[in-house]
């Protein structure tokens, strides 16, 4: 049954995601600002999660938010822990704020995927040019954070199995450094019920956490860095103990 329930939410998906992306271009062609062209992608976003309730079974509950800043232009970098594919969607679709998300410019060559979030107010980066892609990054994160747009970025890398712990790298604490934006650690157990990988997913609850925000005015970037992950694996470890059964 999960296998056809997955098959079923991943053909809703891929066929809702063309007239979506369809509209998102149309929209730019037309001189539509960032803004209007990420409530459309938004709005997929939603409904790919809406949906994996609906078909799946997959739920999921919010903790700490009251802990994101407060007022339109309010700067904020979120690191959030990274699991699995439903994490991308679900963050645009539950932050008071848009996202830009800091990502691989290859898959900028996704089919539809890939060219709505090319038309986006997002940061792609080339990862074999290291301090000019860093350079890039601090220029847009600049810009977006000043308009009120929040930049998401994994600390991780990539999604990691479920009880285990990535290496977490120091590019968004650096990032905060550089423009002077509070940190705000996110635990999210989503491999529970969506795997790293995997096409089949289960029915259950996802759990969000939000910590609060970290101050990164006169930090070093691997100090603070090690302060967020220390915030999430602890947190990750009290949202599902279940899967960190015999780890210290």
């Amino acid at each position: 049954m999960n296998l056809l329930r997955s098959a079923l939410h991943m053909a809703f998906m891929f066929v809702t995601v063309i007239p979506y992306t369809l509209a998102i271009l149309v929209v730019r062609l037309f001189g539509a600002k960032g803004a209007m062209r990420y409530t459309i992608a938004q709005k997929w976003l939603k409904l790919s999660v809406d949906s994996a309730r609906v078909i799946i079974g997959i739920r999921y509950q919010v903790h700490g938010q009251g802990n994101l800043p407060v007022g339109e232009t309010s700067p904020a970098i979120l690191l959030v822990k990274h699991q699995s594919t439903y994490e991308t969607f679900l963050m645009p679709a539950i932050m008071p704020h848009p996202l830009a998300y800091v990502f691989k410019k290859e898959l900028l060559y996704v089919p539809f995927f890939g060219w709505s979030i090319g038309s986006l107010d997002m940061i792609h980066i080339d990862r074999s040019q290291r301090a000019r892609a860093f350079a890039k990054v601090v220029e847009q994160g600049k810009a977006l954070l000043a308009r009120g747009v929040w930049v998401i970025m994994f600390p991780e890398g990539t999604r990691i199995p479920r009880g285990e712990r990535g290496s977490y790298k120091s590019g968004g604490t650096r990032l905060a450094i550089a423009t002077g934006a509070p940190v705000i650690p996110v635990a999210v157990t989503s491999a529970k019920c969506w795997p790293r990988k995997a096409f089949i997913k289960h029915p259950g609850m996802v759990d969000v956490s939000i910590g609060k925000p970290i101050p990164s005015e006169g930090r070093e970037a691997d100090e603070l860095m090690r302060e967020v992950e220390t915030w999430i694996e602890a947190e990750m470890h009290r949202l599902d103990p279940e899967a960190y059964v015999g780890q210290r």
